[in-house]
């Protein structure tokens, strides 16, 4: 068991998993490019380090919790990247939502360093990180996931190991993105003809949600949205950005996703919209504009 792992990344997410990883009693340490992320991880308990290669050097199990692939390369291969500072039998556990054939191909340019990788997305959103009751994925080196295993029950409620392969465990999380953005997407659509055709909205939302057309996400992100609360826990960007990998990483494998290019085509026009930095239950203010122009 690591008793001693480096998180990249303290935003809202990162942010929780500091805070159940200390609750465990496990040492921290913490490197953000937004001082008051980081600061607020020194806050929960973990020491912060000036850069990634520093944290790096100092952490042999470190946990990358950054927005996307790109910043993925910037943290380890950009200036003051973490890679040259990986030793033999390091272990790199990727936790962000990136496209699963860039895990794969990351696990084999950490390989030439001797680290191993561990794919392990997560999800739950920041509250349920902050619990420690996430959702994780899991595929990759089957000894570094037994040695991490620990850490894992530390962060999350629920572990699954999908896979052995590097990208397994993104490609179950991208699918689980898929999913949630096709419902929401409906959702919103489903909500906003309702109140345009002058049904109460909340009567809708509860009878929707003891009936076969339920699911989780439309619950939760509307009942924020009919008490106006767009304050973003999961910022209409992000589920953008993770509906377009799936889009394409099922392109890339042959397969059609019609459901999946209408729910990005939807994201993107809320996003185009304004709605970017608001959180994604602001996909109703979108839907809504639309009907009204019908």
């Amino acid at each position: 068991m690591p008793v001693r792992i480096g998180i990249i990344g303290t935003g809202a997410m990162g942010l929780g998993v500091v805070q159940s990883l200390v609750r465990n009693g496990i040492e921290v340490g913490a490197r953000d490019i937004l001082p008051r992320a980081e600061a607020a991880a020194v806050a929960a308990g973990a020491t912060a380090f000036p850069t990634a290669a520093a944290l790096v050097r100092e952490y042999r199990t470190v946990i990358l919790l950054v927005v996307d692939a790109a910043q993925i390369e910037d943290v380890l291969f950009g200036q003051h990247g973490a890679a040259p500072e990986l030793v033999p039998g390091a272990v790199l556990i990727v936790s962000s939502t990136v496209p699963p054939a860039y895990v794969a191909t990351l696990a084999s340019r950490v390989a030439v360093r001797g680290a191993r990788l561990i794919d392990a997305p997560v999800s739950g959103g920041p509250g349920r990180a902050s619990e420690g009751t996430m959702t994780i994925m899991v595929s990759g080196d089957a000894q570094a996931i037994g040695e991490c295993a620990a850490v894992f029950d530390a962060i999350a409620g629920r572990r699954f190991v999908v896979g052995a392969r590097a990208g397994d465990a993104a490609t179950f999380k991208v699918l689980n993105n898929q999913l949630a953005a096709v419902n929401l997407a409906a959702g919103a659509e489903a909500l906003a003809i309702a109140t345009h055709a002058g049904l109460d909205p909340r009567l809708f939302l509860e009878v929707v949600g003891a009936s076969s057309g339920a699911s989780w996400i439309f619950a939760d992100r509307m009942a924020r949205a009919l008490e106006g609360d767009y304050a973003p826990r999961a910022a209409t960007t992000l589920l953008k950005k993770d509906v377009a990998i799936a889009v394409d990483a099922a392109a890339a494998m042959g397969c059609d996703a019609p459901l999946a290019r209408a729910a990005r085509e939807a994201f993107d026009a809320a996003v185009a919209a304004g709605y970017g930095a608001e959180d994604d239950a602001s996909l109703l203010k979108y839907y809504a504009s639309r009907v009204r122009k019908m």
